[in-house]
């Protein structure tokens, strides 16, 4: 599959180049595993605590950071024309906040972006969480590729949610 992954770095975000790459990879199989057809193209772009805080007023209506913003662009992929790229959308992630959530959350640092990327790309292809039944299957979904493409986390982002923060972020480190 022909499906090509841009990961934008700010600047002012430092993030290893590695991960970055491991991070691409893990899209492109979230891509194909949940039937993106080539050509299509994915943005996964890092930006700072600031920027994010702006981006979630602006469009989500919270105020502070939060993890992880999706923003979809060709969603209706019946609609693009055979042999047309398909500009899935952007996952916009805060590597600040990702670090912060990550030990009480996925374990890691690498692993709680893996998770945000994962999460990110589900909402692009249509997954959401507002009520029980939408976010068991995305969670279930997320395990899923997660487990398939990256392996296993040292912590179990999936509990139980006990409740949401102001921010509209899970404040019991489950994934928004």
């Amino acid at each position: 599959m022909d499906c090509e992954i841009l990961v934008v770095l700010n600047d002012e975000v430092p993030f290893d180049s590695a991960l970055g790459d491991r991070l691409r990879t893990l899209a492109g199989a979230v891509l194909v595993d949940q039937g993106v057809k080539a050509p299509a193209e994915l943005n996964l772009i890092l930006i700072s605590a600031a920027e994010m805080t702006e981006l979630n007023g602006e469009h989500m209506g919270h105020e502070g950071p939060t993890d992880v913003l999706s923003f979809p662009i060709d969603d209706d992929p019946d609609s693009i024309p055979d042999g047309e790229v398909r500009l899935v959308g952007d996952v916009v992630l805060c590597p600040e906040v990702a670090a912060a959530n990550a030990p009480t959350h996925a374990g890691s640092f690498e692993d709680e972006c893996a998770l945000l990327l994962v999460h990110g790309c589900l909402h692009l292809l249509g997954f959401d969480h507002r009520d029980l039944a939408e976010e068991a299957a995305m969670w279930t979904r997320e395990r899923e590729l997660i487990e398939r493409h990256w392996g296993q986390f040292s912590l179990d982002p999936w509990r139980p949610v006990e409740r949401l923060d102001q921010r509209g972020s899970f404040n019991s480190g489950e994934p928004s």
